[in-house]
């Protein structure tokens, strides 16, 4: 049959209009995710993975955003604690997980430290991860048991030379905070203390309680109410400076390790691919709720300080801490298979 020039006309014009609708829908699908979808942004339940143990500084600040996550968004965080294997167990499983912002990482400095000190890791940590924001900084104190003949950290080197290998320390694991502040510690003083590693920091303080182990370098919020009860003997802090929860207390500088100078610091992560504008958004809820007065008050109680960033500003942080620390384990020689 034969078509005119109208009818041949008026169908490209049909065609063209179909096209020209295709275009429009794809590219609305394009802008979509970044754009609608990170406004109605969280949907269902958020979990944020703590990969320690309850009971230690990591959990407790998962454990404050999750609360106040929950109540901005209207909808609830969760926090799941996958201990184990020096963090690199919920690490992992964060890194494998769906960037879709429905899986949070809150880890602290071993993120950094374990790049260079495991041989082999089943995550790439500078790809494997979209950075959120840094949230706090927390020095450790040194603990000891009551029965340990030790009163200040000039007393606890000189006891561990006299007894070299005799002298335990606990530790939430290999590559935790705790471990690598304590090994630190070791190079600096050239003392022999041994580590018994445990699956997080909660249970292994636990046992430097009962007198099991004699030593630990323990995060202010789970040593300060036990120092204070007398169950363990404060002897010094990590950090450059006193803490404001106890400026009674000397430093490990202070004390005569005078290049000594070690705090952990806290970050907020996601699985790489993750939309931006859900980073983005997540980072400046963050810095938000670190502004609230409640928050600097648990913060400060817990001898913890508030660290804002943006995302740009934390990745590029974390670059430099994980070259930082591949320094320290060629110096040293420390490494895990």
């Amino acid at each position: 049959m034969a078509v005119s020039v109208a009818q041949r006309d008026k169908m490209h014009g049909v065609k063209n209009s179909i096209v020209a609708r295709l275009v429009c829908f794809c590219s609305t699908l394009l802008w979509f995710p970044v754009g609608a979808y990170a406004q109605q942004y969280p949907v269902k339940a958020v979990r944020i993975v703590v990969p320690a143990a309850p009971g230690g500084g990591t959990d407790l600040i998962g454990r404050v955003f999750a609360q106040k996550f929950s109540k901005v968004f209207a909808q609830s965080f969760v926090v799941d604690n996958r201990g184990g294997a020096g963090t690199t167990l919920g690490t992992d499983l964060v890194a494998k997980s769906p960037p879709d912002g429905y899986t949070l990482l809150l880890t602290h400095v071993s993120l950094s430290f374990n790049a260079s000190y495991y041989r082999r890791l089943p995550y790439d940590t500078a790809k494997d991860f979209a950075p959120i924001a840094l949230v706090a900084s927390q020095p450790y104190i040194v603990v000891v048991h009551p029965s340990l003949p030790a009163k200040n950290i000039g007393e606890l080197v000189a006891l561990a030379r006299s007894r070299p290998g005799s002298i335990s320390y606990a530790s939430g694991g290999a590559g935790s905070g705790p471990f690598m502040a304590a090994e630190q510690f070791k190079i600096l003083t050239r003392i022999d203390l041994v580590h018994v590693p445990y699956r997080g920091s909660g249970l292994a303080f636990t046992d430097v309680i009962s007198g099991q182990v004699p030593v630990m370098f323990a995060t202010v919020s789970l040593a300060l109410p036990h120092v204070r009860a007398g169950r363990v003997r404060a002897l010094a802090s990590s950090a450059a400076r006193r803490l404001a929860a106890m400026p009674e207390l000397p430093t490990i500088a202070q004390g005569g390790v005078r290049e000594y100078d070690f705090s952990t610091w806290y970050g907020l992560l996601a699985p790489a691919g993750t939309p931006r504008a859900i980073v983005t958004r997540l980072s400046d809820e963050a810095a938000k709720i670190l502004d609230e007065p409640d928050t600097r008050e648990r913060f400060a109680s817990d001898g913890l300080e508030p660290l804002k960033s943006s995302p740009d500003q934390f990745a590029a942080f974390l670059a430099r801490d994980i070259e930082r620390w591949s320094k320290v384990v060629k110096a040293t020689g420390l490494h895990a298979d």
